[in-house]
């Protein structure tokens, strides 16, 4: 499969802060890759670059052959979500329009294919029936969905995802993994998705990536998540146990 993106000898730093020091790895087209790492790690930052709201110190970094660019419409991004006020009234249906104007200012003219578009990911993501209720009044894991519907609303080749597990229950968490899973497939998509937790994930992820002090490594979950691994990574012991098809890090960094 085609290398999609390459991040070679990256580091990036504020001011005297390291907060990525020689990153190496590059991701194929249509693999789900999980991002792990305690808090302050770099995987937030991490996602910046890919998005080209940041500019690596040194090092260089490749999406689809060619350098980041803020604004391009080949990578489709989540934030972290943060729960909206229950009086914004604003209809679910525009903050998906947001991922085609958002950029914009005023308020976008209706037209006959922008509203095809965002019925269309609507439909997609399951969440059509909620299309003209206010935001305000969806729950944690409905708004989730919708910046993920905002976010493939251009057809991108590439998904960013922050933390969209955090901040939901089990129920709507098991939901947006299981639709993530089938867009995956279905769009042959490849997908980053930030996560403390990577039990959730266990069966879908085709590879991770964990970050910690600056440094990474990448492999299969089984691979890289075994006490040697991480106690090497975290440059003291850390003890991984294995029990009822879960995984459980002792001795973590506080996150």
């Amino acid at each position: 499969m085609p290398t999609v993106i390459s991040l070679e000898h990256l580091f990036m730093k504020f001011g005297e802060r390291k907060i990525l020091q020689d990153i190496n790895f590059s991701v194929e087209e249509g693999e789900f890759i999980a991002i792990l790492g305690p808090n302050g790690a770099g995987k937030s930052t991490l996602l910046k670059l890919l998005l080209g709201l940041y500019k690596p110190s040194s090092g260089k970094i490749f999406i689809l052959g060619k350098e980041p660019r803020r604004g391009n419409s080949d990578i489709g991004y989540a934030p972290q979500h943060r729960m909206l006020e229950a009086d914004l009234a604003i209809r679910a249906r525009d903050v998906v329009g947001f991922g085609l104007d958002g950029n914009k200012w005023g308020i976008a003219l209706p037209s006959k294919q922008r509203t095809q578009k965002i019925e269309r990911v609507l439909r997609e993501v399951g969440i059509f029936h909620i299309a003209d209720m206010p935001v305000g009044k969806l729950s944690g894991g409905q708004q989730q969905l919708l910046l993920i519907a905002q976010a493939l609303l251009t057809d991108p080749k590439i998904l960013l995802l922050d933390e969209p597990l955090s901040n939901i229950d089990i129920a709507h968490g098991q939901k947006v993994i299981s639709l993530l899973t089938k867009i995956s497939r279905e769009r042959k998509i490849t997908i980053l998705l930030v996560t403390h937790d990577i039990n959730p994930l266990l069966s879908v992820v085709s590879r991770v990536v964990y970050l910690v002090h600056g440094q990474c490594v990448s492999g299969k979950p089984e691979e890289v998540i075994t006490s040697e691994k991480l106690s090497r990574l975290y440059g003291t012991s850390i003890e991984v146990i294995k029990t009822k098809g879960r995984l459980f890090v002792i001795g973590e960094e506080a996150s």
